[in-house]
C-alpha cells in the first residue's frame, strides 16, 4: 500500500503556460499513465512491466511498483511489453500495448496486451490489483472488423511500427458513455488519425471478443495519436508524427462535427510527449504530460548535436490548456 503523503505545488506559469520540468526515475520513459488521486498517478513503461507509482508535484523515485510479468505471461526471453496507454473508468484501470512490432520490424508476442487493474484506496493508501484476464487477439478483432477493411490493418502489422504504412497503437481515452477510444499513431490515412471505439472492455478481459463503434478520422495536421484524455465535454490530445522525427502538438477536441483546435500557445519543443494526465481538482486550467526521454539530444563538442541515452528517468511538465 502506498502512503499518501507528498503534497507540494511547484507549478509556476511562464508566459508559453508550460512549467518547469520534473525528473521522475525508475524508467526510460511514461509512456502510459493515468490519476490515481490528487496526489499520484501510474506510469507504466514501453520497456518492461511493471506499474509504478509517482508523487504528481515531486520527482524522484517510484513509491511503489507493482510488477505484472507473471500475471501477462511474457516470455523471458523477450520480457519487453510495449505498453502505450492507459485509461481510467470510475475505479478500474485499463492498459493497453503497441500491438505493433519492434522497431526492426520483429514480431514480439508480450507485444499484444489488453488488460485492467482495479484501483483501491484506503485509509492506508491506494494500489492497482489486476482484474481478469489479458486479452491477445485484439489485433486480430481490429483485422477483422469490417469498417477498418480498408485500411488493411493486417498488411500495417507486419511492418515496423514507425514505417510508412505500419501499425502502432499508442492512445487509448476513456468516453462519457464508460466506452474507450483506441487512438492508432500509424497509420494515417490520407493524413487523418485514426480513432476506434471499444464498446466493451469489461467483456474484452474476460476473454470475449472486442466490439467496435463508428470509426473516427481527426485532422491533426498528418499527425498520428500519441495518447488523449477526456474532460467536462472535451478532449486533450497529443498528436506526434508516425515516424518519430519531427515535433509533437497538442489538440482540443470537442467531438462536435468539427476539426480539433491546435493549442499553438503551447510549446512541446524539446520534449517527446507520450501521455496526458487530467487530474479531478485541476481539470483542463493544469494538465500533466510525460515525456520519454529515453534518448535526447544534447549538444556535442563541435558544435552539432548528438543523440544521448539516458537510462531510468523520464520528465513531466504542466500545462495550461
Amino acid at each position: 500500500m502506498l502512503v499518501l503523503s507528498c503534497i507540494v505545488d511547484p507549478y509556476g506559469k511562464s508566459p508559453d503556460d508550460v512549467s518547469s520540468p520534473l525528473v521522475y526515475n525508475g524508467a526510460v520513459d511514461g509512456s502510459a499513465a493515468m490519476a490515481l488521486d490528487a496526489q499520484h498517478f501510474a506510469a507504466a513503461s514501453d520497456e518492461d512491466s511493471i506499474l509504478r507509482v509517482y508523487c504528481r508535484e515531486r520527482g524522484g523515485p517510484a513509491l511503489q511498483s507493482i510488477d505484472l510479468t507473471q500475471f501477462l505471461d511474457v516470455p523471458g526471453a523477450s520480457p519487453e511489453t510495449d505498453l502505450e496507454a492507459a485509461a481510467r473508468i470510475a475505479n478500474r484501470a485499463y492498459w493497453i500495448s503497441s500491438h505493433g512490432r519492434s522497431k526492426r520490424g520483429n514480431e514480439k508476442t508480450g507485444r499484444y496486451q489488453f488488460f485492467a487493474t482495479d484501483i483501491t484506496t484506503s485509509e492506508r493508501g491506494v494500489t492497482l490489483l489486476p482484474v481478469g484476464k489479458p486479452y491477445r487477439d485484439l489485433l486480430g478483432d481490429l483485422v477483422d472488423e469490417k469498417q477498418l477493411e480498408a485500411f488493411e490493418l493486417a498488411k500495417a502489422a507486419t511492418r515496423a511500427p514507425k514505417s510508412p504504412g505500419g501499425l502502432s497503437i499508442e492512445g487509448l481515452c476513456a468516453t462519457p458513455d464508460k466506452h474507450l477510444l483506441i487512438g492508432f499513431r500509424n497509420p494515417v490515412p490520407q493524413g487523418r488519425a485514426l480513432l476506434v471505439p471499444l464498446l466493451n472492455p469489461d467483456a474484452v478481459i474476460q476473454g470475449h471478443r472486442a466490439q467496435f463503434g463508428p470509426l473516427v478520422r481527426l485532422n491533426l495536421g498528418g499527425l498520428g495519436i500519441r495518447d488523449m484524455a477526456f474532460w467536462e465535454g472535451e478532449y486533450l490530445i497529443i498528436a506526434g508524427p508516425p515516424d518519430g522525427k519531427g515535433e509533437s502538438r497538442l489538440y482540443r477536441w470537442a467531438n462536435d462535427g468539427k476539426n480539433p483546435e491546435l493549442l499553438n500557445h503551447i510549446s512541446l519543443k524539446g520534449l517527446n510527449p507520450e501521455a496526458v494526465i487530467i487530474y479531478p481538482d485541476k481539470g483542463l486550467q493544469q494538465v500533466q504530460l510525460l515525456s520519454d526521454d529515453s534518448t535526447m539530444m544534447e549538444n556535442d563538442s563541435a558544435g552539432g548535436t548528438k543523440s544521448v541515452f539516458r537510462e531510468k528517468q523520464f520528465r513531466s511538465i504542466w500545462i495550461a490548456p
